[in-house]
C-alpha cells in the first residue's frame, strides 16, 4: 500500500500548494485514492461528501462546549478537509479533471466559508470568549453574533471578488482543462534574496488564510475566539486589497477609453 500511495502522491502533487497539504494532509489522503481508482467512485462524489462533513463539522462548533467539543468539530473539521485533497487526486489519477469541477470544488469552498464562520459565531454567542478589544465577553453577548454577521458578509464580499476577478473576460484569458493536471515539476533557477524574501512572506500570509492549517492548533489550546477575529481580519484584508485592485482597474478615467465597446 505504501509504494502505490507514494507513486500516487507523487503523480498527483499540485505545482502550487500549501505546505499544510503538501507535508500532512495528501499523504493521508494518497492511500485512500488508491482504494478508490478502481471503483466507480468519482470525484464529485468525494466534493459532495467533504461539504457534508464539513456541515457536521459546523454543527458541532457551534454545539459543542468546551475544550473537547472544540477539539472534537476540528477533528470532523480536518476529516473533511482530507476528502477536499482527495477529490481533486482522485480527478487527476483517474484523468477526470475539468473546470466543471474546479467549480464544484471552489462552490463547496464558499459554503464552508460561511458555515465555519456561522458555526464559530454561534459557539461564542452560546459560551462567550475574548472580544477584539481583549476583554472577556460574555455569552450571549449580541456582539458576537454581529460579528458574525458582518464575517458572512466580508466572506460573501471576498468570493464574489475572487469569482469576478477569475473570469476570463476580466483576466483576458480562459483556464484550460490542461491546467488541472499541472503537477509539481523540476525547481526553476535560484531566485534572488528580494524574492524569496517576498515569497517567504506571501507564503506565511497564505498560510494564516489557509484555515485548515492551523485551526486545529487553536482548538488544542482552546481558543477558538482567537481563530474567529483572525479569520475575520484576513479575509477583510483580502476583500479591501483585492476590491483595491479592481477600482484602480476599472475605475480610473482611462478604463473605459482603452475599451470602448464595453456596456451595460
Amino acid at each position: 500500500m505504501l509504494g502505490p500511495a507514494k507513486r500516487l502522491y507523487l503523480e498527483t502533487r499540485k505545482k502550487h500548494d500549501q505546505l499544510w497539504n503538501r507535508f500532512v494532509v495528501r499523504p493521508i489522503a494518497a492511500p485512500i485514492v488508491v482504494l478508490l481508482v478502481p471503483t466507480p467512485v468519482t470525484p464529485n462524489q468525494l466534493t459532495f461528501l467533504n461539504l457534508f462533513l464539513f456541515a457536521v463539522a459546523a454543527v458541532l462548533l457551534a454545539l459543542l462546549p468546551g475544550l473537547r467539543g472544540g477539539v472534537i468539530a476540528v477533528a470532523v473539521l480536518q476529516l473533511s478537509y482530507v476528502f477536499d485533497c482527495a477529490d481533486g487526486m482522485l480527478a487527476r489519477a483517474k484523468k477526470l479533471a475539468s473546470p466543471t469541477g474546479h467549480l464544484l470544488d471552489f462552490l463547496t469552498d464558499e459554503i464552508k466559508a460561511f458555515l465555519l464562520v456561522g458555526g464559530l459565531a454561534v459557539r461564542l454567542w452560546l459560551s462567550g470568549g475574548w472580544g477584539p478589544d481583549a476583554t472577556g465577553w460574555a455569552a450571549r453577548d449580541p456582539r458576537f453574533l454581529l460579528a458574525g454577521i458582518f464575517g458572512l458578509v466580508v466572506v460573501a464580499t471576498g468570493i464574489s471578488l475572487t469569482t469576478f476577478t477569475r473570469r476570463p473576460e476580466y483576466t483576458g484569458k480562459a483556464t484550460t482543462t490542461e491546467a488541472h493536471y499541472e503537477t509539481a515539476g523540476a525547481a526553476g533557477p535560484p531566485a534572488s534574496p528580494i524574492r524569496r524574501a517576498v515569497g517567504l512572506a506571501l507564503t506565511f500570509l497564505r498560510f494564516l488564510n489557509h484555515y485548515p492549517s492551523h485551526v486545529w492548533l487553536f482548538a488544542a489550546v482552546g481558543r477558538l475566539d482567537w481563530f474567529f477575529w483572525m479569520y475575520l481580519v484576513l479575509n477583510s484584508l483580502y476583500a479591501g486589497q483585492t476590491m483595491l485592485a479592481v477600482l484602480l482597474k476599472l475605475g480610473g478615467p482611462g478604463a473605459y477609453a482603452k475599451r470602448p465597446t464595453e456596456g451595460r
